[in-house]
């Protein structure tokens, strides 16, 4: 995989993340009720409504979001790989928790494509990975 793309796989996948995890932190109702910020609303769809909750998990995913963010800027390959096993121990769980867990308020098609956007960050972040583990380390 080229540099190029690890930089814009990783920036892709955290700039989302910072974004919603700030909305979360500074606002946690208005980001339950209307994340992603069109139909279908995701979050609520899951209630009921926890201020602690969701302000915990932006700061969660701030977090995972700019360890991804700094990895691609610097693409390190030290920092890369940090940065996304840290980000597939937050996303891989999500997933797999979607997965099993169906919204009930969401259709059958509005289901899918919500575990399509999840599977395919874990995915994404885990080909980085793998690249970043395979190439070899500087001296």
């Amino acid at each position: 995989m080229s540099r190029n793309w690890r930089r814009w796989i990783l920036i892709g996948l955290g700039v989302p993340n910072i974004v919603s995890g700030c909305w979360a932190v500074f606002n946690p109702a208005h980001w339950y009720e209307n994340f992603p910020g069109w139909a279908p609303r995701l979050v609520s769809a899951l209630p009921p409504f926890n201020e602690h909750l969701a302000s915990d998990t932006g700061a969660g995913l701030l977090a995972t979001g700019l360890l991804v963010l700094i990895a691609g800027l610097y693409l390190r390959r030290d920092t890369t790989i940090l940065a996304t096993v840290g980000y597939l121990a937050f996303s891989l769980p999500h997933a797999v928790f979607h997965l099993a867990h169906p919204a009930e308020s969401l259709s059958t098609a509005q289901d899918a494509w919500n575990l399509t956007g999840l599977w395919l960050v874990v995915l994404l972040a885990g080909t980085v990975l793998i690249s970043e583990v395979r190439r070899p380390a500087r001296p």
